[in-house]
């Protein structure tokens, strides 16, 4: 039996983005071992059928020692494992895992899934991490990238070589689990829906300043804000600031949840102001394969999820007056053309992001 070795930041990320490749990898009759940080996710994995290994990972910041530390605790684990192949997702499990992976001749594929916010800007922060990555990268069999835009910055940087990097749409979602809700939408104001981190690059302000914008000239949007607040981000957003949002009465923060489709149902719209370095965020193809129109900005990867004007918007980044404008023309369709809107998003859900497709490249991969 092949044994593969999984590493991502968190087993929360493992969970909801790569529960459906890693069921496939064992029905290909791959033995899976997951490293991630000790959190409450652990039960979850091993229902997958896939085994643990914890490793002291923090997930944002530059710490030499802990950094050190965790490339050594990496080094242990896969010395102790030995995989025929490692699988790298989020920033340090593909840089410390895969320096890790390759000084023990392990393959590596690798996933770009966003550069965040320090490729948002230049200086030696950004330089050090690209030589980072130009270390941890060049040797691996295989790169995958979320969108073109990510794929040509690494190719123009010479940090990946081109014959390594390839493009898959996003983490992928399950079709049948994500799908548009049976039944006729439920009464009540139009809903607006934002789902993500609760981070200011997220375009958070933005979306409760047009929620304020348009509630004090309209009745009838309604806005809620749904995700995790004072995650371990730099730019992360107090639950007090999202609290005292909620009591002025603009938008309701509806705080976290495992299960996001329920929500997703109940919306019209979705919307994803960021102007964070994405992939392609996995909440605006959930809200697509669910058949909701999406507002988001024109910005690296967002864009890729939206075909404007057919199913959805796009929107000028760090601007509240073109997201607002976005609102307005998603307010002024009637009921057959927003449905259309939706169902567009649903067939370009089927088309392009569906995890299947996902799977189908990794085990390509793994084959090559």
């Amino acid at each position: 039996m092949k044994t593969i070795a999984i590493s991502s930041n968190s087993g929360w990320n493992i969970v909801n983005f790569r529960a459906g490749l890693i069921r496939k990898l064992i029905d290909y009759g791959f033995k899976v071992n997951v490293i991630v940080p000790n959190d409450a996710y652990r039960l979850r994995i091993c229902e997958l059928g896939a085994e643990i290994y914890s490793i002291d990972l923090k997930s944002s910041g530059l710490s030499p020692i802990r950094d050190i530390s965790s490339f050594l605790a990496y080094l242990k684990i896969l010395r102790d494992l030995r995989p025929d192949a490692y699988l790298g997702f989020t920033v340090k499990p593909n840089i410390y895992g895969s320096l890790a992976a390759h000084l023990l001749g392990i393959k590596v594929i690798n996933n770009i899934s966003g550069l965040g916010t320090v490729f948002g800007r230049n200086g030696v922060l950004r330089l050090f991490v690209e030589g980072l990555y130009r270390l941890a990268l060049r040797p691996s069999a295989s790169i995958f990238f979320q969108n073109p835009d990510d794929l040509a910055l690494f190719t123009e940087r010479r940090l990946v070589k081109e014959g390594q990097a390839k493009l898959l749409p996003g983490s992928g979602v399950d079709l049948s689990r994500f799908s548009p809700p049976p039944g006729d939408r439920e009464p009540g104001p139009f809903r607006f829906l934002m789902v993500g981190r609760m981070l200011w690059d997220k375009g958070v302000g933005q979306y409760v300043e047009a929620a304020r914008n348009l509630r004090q000239r309209l009745d009838r949007p309604a806005f809620s804000l749904l995700g995790p607040a004072g995650v371990d981000n730099p730019g992360a957003i107090s639950g007090t600031q999202l609290n005292q949002w909620s009591a002025e009465g603009n938008v309701t923060y509806l705080g976290e949840s495992d299960d996001v489709r329920p929500h997703v149902a109940k919306a019209d719209c979705v919307v994803l102001p960021s102007y964070y370095r994405e992939g392609i965020p996995r909440t605006l193809i959930e809200a697509a394969a669910m058949g909701k129109p999406i507002i988001t900005t024109d910005e690296v990867g967002c864009r890729e999820a939206v075909e404007h004007g057919r199913t959805g918007f796009l929107c000028r980044s760090r601007s509240v007056d073109s997201l607002v404008e976005a609102m307005e023309r998603i307010l002024s369709l009637d009921a057959a053309a927003l449905a259309e809107m939706g169902a567009e998003a649903r067939r370009k859900a089927e088309r392009q992001f569906d995890e299947r497709l996902i799977a189908e490249a990794y085990i390509a991969a793994l084959q090559d």
